[in-house]
């Protein structure tokens, strides 16, 4: 049976990378099969009507960014009140969302999913600024170094790790130390570097129904 992850892309119609590095193979659902679950579907693909296009493109950033209905409504909330233009709210909620502990420990390489993330968060593998934080949602700022814990490293998830990072490029506002296991954040994350995969305006159109 397909993974319930895999579904939600495809109903989307956008890849999200909700599996980590499955979502990079030729094995990807999205890629096998690029259109919504079900046979009927398949052959014909529905008009959707203005609140349909809105909810969508609110589902494809909510599920990107692994978060509850409750815990993303609140950010919206936080950008539509900061009353700045539009093009300012968009850039407000997305540097929240990418302040974002589970966020930031994914895009330093340290996980392969955002979910994956939020588990290794919760379950106290790392410090910031020598002090060890637990929770996901805990929000970074310009400085804030990140550091995976001595003890975490012999833990098999974190095995070889140093050697996948060596592969990998961080974006531009983080850094990454690989010999330490350490990230720092020094500056602040871009939309454009970002590049979310939905049409933000249209969810604060939702919202504001």
């Amino acid at each position: 049976m397909q993974n319930k992850k895999c579904r939600i892309c495809r109903r989307l119609g956008a890849k999200l990378f909700l599996k980590g590095e499955k979502c990079l193979s030729p094995k990807c659902p999205m890629v096998k099969r690029p259109y919504p679950p079900g046979q009927k579907r398949k052959r014909r693909l529905r008009t959707l009507s203005e609140y349909g296009k809105e909810l969508r493109e609110k589902q494809k950033l909510k599920n990107w960014y692994n978060l509850e209905e409750r815990q993303f409504k609140r950010y919206v909330e936080q950008a539509l009140e900061s009353r700045g233009k539009a093009e300012d709210n968009v850039t407000f909620l997305i540097k929240k969302l990418e302040s974002r502990l589970d966020n930031v420990i994914f895009r330093l390489g340290f996980a392969s999913s955002r979910a994956q993330a939020r588990q290794l968060v919760n379950h106290g593998h790392f410090s910031i600024d020598g002090k060890a934080v637990d929770i996901p949602s805990y929000q970074l700022k310009k400085g804030n170094k990140i550091t995976l814990h001595p003890t975490s490293r012999e833990k098999n998830i974190f095995q070889n790790l140093q050697t996948k990072l060596k592969k990998y490029q961080p974006p531009s506002w983080l850094s990454l130390d690989i010999k330490t296991l350490t990230g720092e954040v020094i500056a602040s994350p871009s939309l454009e570097e970002v590049a979310p995969p939905a049409e933000i305006p249209i969810i604060f159109e939702f919202y504001s129904r």
